[in-house]
């Protein structure tokens, strides 16, 4: 691990302060970001520690839903009874998510921001876009069994590992922030995580030293809400491909995939148009889908994943 220098700070505009400087990094849980400095794939020079900011509640707001602070740790928002009783694909996706041990350190804002889990952004003698820009992407030709196949591009073919970004996409969450300059902004969970492009190092609309402070969810939608994971073994594992829906009784639908692209992934027309249908939702969801040989098993699993859940729920 390089060295770096450490502070932490006492407010929120402090904190983002901090973290405007080149090379800092915030740290809450450290479940990926400590990870990631033993193998020296991050290497912050400065890190800001925001476990002291009052940002671990979760407050209902005025105009109905939630207000969910940015430390809450995994464990207490998939427990939380307004959770489980409004935002059952919320809970649902983080418990399928990880461990009790991660769920007990990790973050509402840091399970947003994980970095994928490529094995060659992980290995440091392989050629990764995403870890050095520039120098190729070694999955594209390698083995690429858990990588993307939508919205991918020919820098990077890396996916999302978040289980709760998911839910979140198909819940409309949004994501507030604070910038160094003092100043907020609300960014909708679609337009969070970017594709990659020629930037795949870019994965965020973030900027530098913005400190997400909450995350909102809208007053509560109803209907039946599953998430579906596919994965190589029951106990822990990122996903091939999951599937979170809303069915609501009036035959509309919502319905995000994870495990498939570099951020979740979601066609609202799609949903418009074949709320009734699962194995037509499931061919336009898929449309503009470059598998590889290894992860064209993808497209069969998607489409049988989301005929399934959609049956379970209308059932």
């Amino acid at each position: 691990m390089k060295p770096f220098t450490y502070e932490r700070p006492a407010t929120t505009a402090e904190a983002a302060q901090a973290a405007a400087r080149p090379g800092a990094r915030f740290i809450a849980g450290g479940t990926n970001l400590l990870d990631l400095m033993k193998l020296q794939i991050e290497t912050p020079l400065h890190l800001v520690d925001v476990n002291r900011l009052a940002l671990d509640t979760i407050e209902e707001r005025p105009e109905g839903g939630l207000r969910i602070g940015a430390l809450v740790r995994n464990t207490d928002l998939a427990a939380d009874s307004r959770v489980r009783r409004d935002y059952a694909v919320l809970t649902r996706a983080l418990v399928a998510g990880a461990s009790g041990q991660l769920r007990n350190k990790a973050t509402t804002a840091g399970n947003l921001l994980q970095r994928t889990r490529c094995p060659y952004f992980y290995d440091t003698d392989q050629p990764c876009n995403k870890r050095e820009p520039g120098s190729g992407c070694a999955a594209i030709k390698g083995f690429s069994r858990h990588n993307a196949i939508l919205g991918s591009s020919e820098a990077c073919i890396a996916t999302n590992p978040s289980d709760m970004a998911v839910a979140m996409r198909v819940l409309d969450a949004e994501i507030e922030t604070v910038k160094p300059d003092g100043s907020t902004r609300i960014i909708p969970i679609a337009d969070f995580h970017r594709l990659p492009g020629d930037t795949p190092h870019i994965e965020t609309v973030l900027e530098q030293g913005e400190l997400i402070t909450a995350v909102l969810l809208p007053p509560p939608v109803g209907g039946t809400q599953v998430y579906r994971k596919v994965r190589d073994r029951a106990s822990y594992a990122f996903a091939l491909v999951s599937v979170a829906a809303i069915l609501k009784p009036d035959g509309t639908a919502r319905v995000a995939l994870g495990g498939v692209a570099h951020k979740p992934w979601r066609v609202e027309a799609a949903e418009e148009s074949f709320a009734d249908d699962g194995a037509r939702l499931a061919e336009a969801l898929l449309a503009d889908a470059h598998p590889t040989p290894d992860n064209a098993f993808k497209l069969p699993l998607v489409h049988r994943s989301l005929v399934s859940v959609m049956q379970e729920g209308r059932a």
